[in-house]
């Protein structure tokens, strides 16, 4: 983890500043952009950028890629900001943590920064996820969307596939027909348990003939699809066990300590106090 550092908030020449060349977003919303140096044009920079001293010219931006965009397009002459001393690897890792707090980044982004983050600090999948307060398999699910084939990458990135139809794209066995069928969930709609089913035809799995066979073959992978939308929710590994017979079940949820068991009651909105 970076460092605590001691800091100076300055005014400084924008015009100064150079971008942060370890930036991993690569893509921004020129709307939101344009509405922010709107905002920066009446009201000012409320939020300092963080910058370093940079040995080519000026200093060299590492936190506030949008403030620093937005204020160029404001035409602003200065940017508040702190300055701080940091070397090459904290720099990175500042960058993509920045962009891990952002609540509009696209599961893809968040894929790449945690790929970036473990090359970077050299960690495994586990490592990272101690790291990062998260459990391994919600790092791991992440990271398999890495594997998909480019056009359905830019669906995902756009919004238009969201990321349980790219997890459920990820069983399809024939790797060539990926992209067809990600294009025909977007064009046609298909839920995930939609799309759950012409993946296992697509893979071969025979229907049953039998009624009650069928409602459990169904159900079957829409328990495994539902445990994967809530371990995402709830960010650790989430079990859903079923009786076919009587339709009951129970959820399980995992936690790893006292503080993660805290965090989930969080996202539950639950509040012992």
């Amino acid at each position: 983890m970076v460092a605590e550092k001691k800091a100076t908030i300055v005014n400084i020449p924008i015009e100064k500043i150079r971008p942060n060349p370890y930036q991993p977003r690569k893509t921004f919303d020129e709307v939101a952009l344009q509405e922010l140096a709107e905002s920066i044009q009446k009201n000012g920079v409320f939020q300092p950028i963080i910058v370093r001293p940079s040995s080519v010219l000026g200093y060299e931006l590492i936190a506030g890629e949008r403030r620093f965009r937005a204020s160029k397009l404001a035409k602003q002459a200065t940017i508040p900001a702190i300055v701080r001393q940091f070397n090459e690897d904290e720099m990175v890792e500042i960058a993509i943590l920045e962009n891990l707090q952002r609540e509009d980044l696209s599961p893809l982004e968040e894929a790449q920064a945690y790929e970036k983050l473990m090359k970077q600090l050299q960690l495994n999948q586990t490592q990272l996820a101690e790291h990062l307060g998260k459990s391994r398999p919600y790092i791991a699910n992440y990271l398999r969307l890495l594997g998909l084939p480019q056009a359905t990458k830019k669906l995902l990135q756009t919004g238009e596939l969201s990321m349980a139809q790219a997890r459920t794209l990820l069983s399809l066995q024939d790797k060539d027909k990926v992209n067809a069928l990600a294009q025909k969930t977007v064009n046609e709609g298909l839920t995930v348990r939609n799309l759950t089913g012409l993946v296992e035809q697509l893979n071969g799995q025979k229907n049953k003939v039998n009624k009650r066979k069928k409602v459990r073959d169904i159900a079957e992978p829409y328990y495994r699809q539902s445990e994967q939308l809530l371990g995402e929710k709830f960010g650790t590994k989430v079990t859903v066990n079923s009786s076919k017979k009587s339709g009951k079940g129970k959820i399980e949820i995992d936690y790893f300590s006292v503080a993660d068991f805290n965090r989930i009651l969080d996202v539950l909105h639950i509040n012992l106090d």
